[in-house]
């Protein structure tokens, strides 16, 4: 019992984990099994990379999956930049109306994503505009600004203004401050937060599925196929969307820890400040 109390919270963290990986596992393990009709069934014949060598031999699964890249690829670039101005202003300015558009840009995350959906489905009705992949867009943008926000204003609440400070005081126009010494220091927070829309736009199933028309991503291609058999190349390409993801998450943590070390050399070479020299009391 005594070991078990030590360990309780490793154990728990090692199931969680576990808990949240197995599923991609058994994704990744079936990318290299021969399975009866290409469905994703608990029958593994043999191993084969049959599958990974043709892995887009699929021209419908290519067509899903390029539109899905280029569908997160301009919605992730699009929330960045508005959502980190966002962030800046409700983070830096009072203005009218802050608190209640700091409610407001949580509403997207905490409401069901089929209420989201069917919403935006009548609005764009209400306008006759078409649906397609514009649709898609704006309602990727509209719940991906969310999240964009609340990453990016987590970093600027900790920001040290002093350096921005500085570098006015040595001449530097806002826009040159911007450039050379906030963007670079929010760099890890947006490109967190970049990371995170990418991977929701890319992932959307439920409001995709009310705004797209005749437009089909690679989630809205997958539930299409689900009734007559998943073709495993979609396991070989979701297992290659994870491991991406992985990469790029890992390159994002070192960078992180790279400049948290640089921060902290610094640190310890700024020289201590030379107490100043008594004065004499007066006789």
């Amino acid at each position: 019992m005594a070991w078990l109390r030590r360990n309780g919270i490793r154990i728990y963290a090692a199931l969680a984990v576990a808990y949240m990986l197995i599923p991609i596992a058994v994704i990744a393990l079936f990318s290299f099994g021969k399975t009866p009709k290409g469905k994703l069934t608990f029958t593994f014949d043999s191993f084969t990379t049959e599958y990974w060598r043709h892995a887009f031999s699929i021209t419908e699964l290519n067509d899903a999956m390029i539109i899905s890249l280029k569908l997160a690829a301009l919605a992730t670039v699009i929330s960045t930049v508005i959502g980190t101005l966002m962030a800046m202003a409700l983070v830096r300015y009072e203005f009218f109306g802050r608190r209640t558009t700091n409610l407001l840009i949580i509403l997207p995350m905490a409401s069901p994503e089929v209420v989201i959906g069917a919403a935006l489905l009548s609005f764009f009705i209400i306008l006759t505009a078409p649906l397609g992949f514009t649709t898609l867009l704006i309602a990727h943008v509209m719940f991906c600004i969310s999240f964009v926000v609340v990453v990016v204003r987590s970093r600027l609440i900790g920001f040290d203004r002093s350096l921005e400070e500085a570098a006015q005081d040595l001449g530097a126009t806002p826009l040159e401050t911007f450039r050379y010494v906030t963007l670079p220091l929010l760099a890890p927070g947006v490109l967190a937060a970049a990371l995170l829309a990418f991977a929701l736009s890319i992932d959307d199933f439920v409001i995709s599925n009310f705004n797209s028309g005749t437009t089909v991503t690679f989630p809205l291609y997958v539930f299409g196929v689900a009734l007559r058999g998943i073709p495993v190349q979609v396991n070989v390409i979701a297992t290659i969307l994870f491991s991406v993801t992985v990469v790029a998450a890992g390159l994002v943590i070192l960078q992180q820890r790279r400049a948290e070390r640089m921060a902290s050399r610094r640190e310890e070479l700024e020289p201590e400040p030379v107490p100043a020299r008594a004065q004499p009391e007066a006789a």
